[in-house]
């Protein structure tokens, strides 16, 4: 089983909001990279943490299990932590996405996927235009280092000291628009 981990547990400090929870083409943001990465797996992990009620309810339609952080101040590590916690035993490999990178496509998820049924590589990303980014996809393998993860740098320290378990799927594109900010947000909606 593939597993995806979403990380919708920040508290949107750049963003002056709970931008989760901002509107996008009728649907709040977390609801937009939710159903994306529920398309291209066949298990879906949430992690939410501020206003983590708000978000909660934001999802009521999405075919998710929705975990709280309760300690999403300590950093990304901490969510990371948390979802690979709540993963199924079953599960034999994780998309691990960010709420606030909404256009990833399924498309660019399922090529990850097939890239790792292929090869069987403990990491494999996407990589748009010779510039990493996401979606990733740990193998259980890595489970445990993921797990071991501390404060705000995330998988990326990893991927960096794994580097010749990557394995990449290229992009020809640029790589997804990263909402931090309601400009951000605003050129997204257009």
């Amino acid at each position: 089983m593939i597993a995806g981990l979403l990380l919708a547990a920040g508290g949107a400090k750049r963003f002056g909001a709970q931008k989760l929870l901002a509107p996008l083409e009728g649907a709040a943001l977390v609801c937009h990279a939710a159903l994306h990465l529920a398309d291209a797996v066949d298990e879906l992990v949430i992690v939410v943490g501020s206003e983590a009620e708000l978000v909660r309810g934001a999802l009521h339609d999405v075919p998710a299990v929705v975990v709280e952080n309760t300690g999403w101040r300590q950093g990304i590590a901490s969510s990371i932590r948390c979802g690979i916690a709540a993963l199924p035993t079953s599960t034999q490999a994780v998309i691990v996405a960010l709420v606030d990178e909404p256009r990833i496509d399924s498309e660019s998820m399922r090529l990850v996927t097939a890239r790792w049924v292929a090869s069987r590589a403990p990491i494999v990303s996407a990589r748009y235009r010779g510039r990493r980014g996401h979606p990733v996809l740990f193998d259980r393998c890595v489970f445990d280092e993921l797990s071991a993860l501390d404060g705000d740098s995330g998988a990326r320290t990893v991927i960096e000291r794994r580097t010749d378990d990557v394995a990449y799927v290229d992009v020809d594109a640029e790589r997804p628009a990263d909402v931090d900010t309601t400009d951000d947000l605003e050129r997204m909606g257009k």
